[in-house]
């Protein structure tokens, strides 16, 4: 859980920012959306192997566009 000290004088303002660089910084957003939904373990490595298939596709046309 992310939490912050407020200084003495210090505004709400700055102490809200601070708040959210945490809470970006700690990845709880992140974590939260990828808990908001079970997925079940085919699912899961129905998912990993499209995003490896996307990421492969990209490199190779990243390395297609380097080369000609």
């Amino acid at each position: 859980m992310a939490y912050i000290v407020l200084e003495p004088g210090e505004s709400i303002e700055s102490a809200l920012r601070r708040f959210k660089r945490k809470v970006i910084s700690e990845e709880i957003i992140k974590d939260l959306k990828k808990h908001a939904h079970y997925i079940s373990p085919s699912q899961k490595r129905k998912l990993k192997s499209a995003l490896a298939r996307k990421r492969n596709r990209k490199r190779n046309k990243k390395l297609q566009n380097g080369q000609g």
